[in-house]
């Protein structure tokens, strides 16, 4: 049984089943190619979207298969069965990407960003970070000026998973000097005269998800796709940021567990001295630990989903949360390379590639530094 099975019900575990199918089937053949390739074809958004795993976590009324925080735990922990961080991460960009604009719920935005986009037809990314701001967002510095019924919107983003060929790029611009009160958010197309896409940008791990460098001259935005209020964006991300950090979350506690299965199938099978691995102790107390700590995880991640679905404000423990599953995925990741030995350090081994994926987790989302910081202050520091 189980060991989290008194907090699933049966629509969690069709999904995790359904997920991991998908994974094993669409995802794990070609896995190596993609990773190398640095992307994976947009046929695959289709795919995910038919069988309902795009939509998890949004309303059927979208197109949307519904669910909560732990639902989306269970998809990413199914997702990650394909063995490629990269992919998981590109097929869910739009979970951070579409939860501003269905907050605004404006009946013609809905139809043309988020129902196409939960069917497949477009990707979605959140563009948020630029060259000199990171987790800092009050220090965006991308420009929107109201020009009648139009932004004029100059500036750049940087690190934008999937941005390479998103069709919705949901922008946080400034259009005031108020550092909190002046940001908004702008739907952007990249068929709009000014938006570039700069580069690809090649990085440690998550390989086959494209990240991007964006620069905006002086694009003209219809008002109509402003994303709620003007000056009412940074609430919106700051809600949007908790469901970002469990996802992030889930994401190192599955990255280590696939590691742990990894090292624990190795230790059975690699010989030395005559016997298998695993008949060293050094190696059995090792792969215990890194159980541990897997189990520690998971179980923090879990939690914290809960309380999310019961309506509970988790800002505090979602921050505890990624912070933790980032030093689980690091640690345990960096044991299972050692425990392959030379086999750790070679392309296109399993552990290997997860040991590069787990480095972003302290850092994307919000930096392990700020997650700190939240967590201090929660507790009146």
């Amino acid at each position: 049984m189980d060991f989290y099975d008194n907090l699933l019900d049966d629509t969690h575990r069709l999904l995790r089943a359904t997920c991991r199918r998908f994974a094993e089937a669409e995802i794990a053949p070609h896995a190596d190619a993609w990773e190398e390739a640095g992307g994976f074809p947009r046929e695959l958004y289709r795919k995910a979207a038919d069988v309902g795993l795009l939509g998890v976590g949004f309303n059927e009324d979208l197109g949307g298969s519904g669910g909560g925080a732990l639902h989306i735990v269970a998809a990413i922990e199914g997702l990650m069965r394909g063995g490629s961080t990269g992919v998981a991460v590109g097929l869910g960009s739009l979970g951070i990407a579409l939860p501003p604009i269905v907050q605004a719920a404006d009946p013609w935005q809905l139809d043309a960003f988020v129902r196409p986009v939960l069917a497949g037809e477009k990707i979605a990314a959140l563009a948020i970070t630029e060259p000199g701001t990171g987790s800092d967002v009050a220090g965006v510095v991308t420009r929107a000026r109201r020009d009648g019924e139009r932004y004029v919107v100059s500036g750049s983003k940087l690190f934008i998973t999937s941005g390479t060929r998103a069709d919705v790029i949901t922008t946080l611009v400034r259009t005031g000097d108020d550092p909190h009160g002046g940001l908004t958010f702008l739907v952007l197309t990249p068929d709009m005269e000014g938006v570039a896409v700069s580069r690809s940008l090649k990085k440690t791990g998550w390989w086959a998800s494209d990240t991007a460098e964006l620069f905006f001259d002086a694009v003209r935005v219809p008002v109509s796709h402003r994303v709620g209020p003007e000056g009412g964006g940074f609430g919106t991300l700051m809600r949007n940021f908790q469901t970002e950090r469990l996802a992030l979350a889930a994401y190192g506690a599955a990255t280590a567990e696939l590691a742990l299965e990894a090292s624990i199938r190795y230790a059975r099978e690699r010989k030395a001295f005559g016997r298998p691995i695993a008949g060293f102790q050094v190696t059995r107390h090792k792969l215990a630990d890194m159980a541990t700590r897997v189990l520690t995880a998971k179980t923090v991640v879990y939690q914290v989903a809960t309380r999310m679905d019961r309506g509970q404000t988790v800002v505090q423990e979602v921050s505890m949360a990624k912070n933790l599953a980032a030093d689980v995925a690091r640690e345990v990741t960096y044991e299972a390379v050692q425990i392959h030995g030379g086999l750790g350090y070679i392309r296109e081994t399993l552990v290997e590639r997860l040991s590069r994926d787990a480095r972003l987790l302290p850092i994307g989302g919000g930096t392990q530094e700020v997650m700190k910081e939240i967590i201090a202050r929660s507790m009146g520091l």
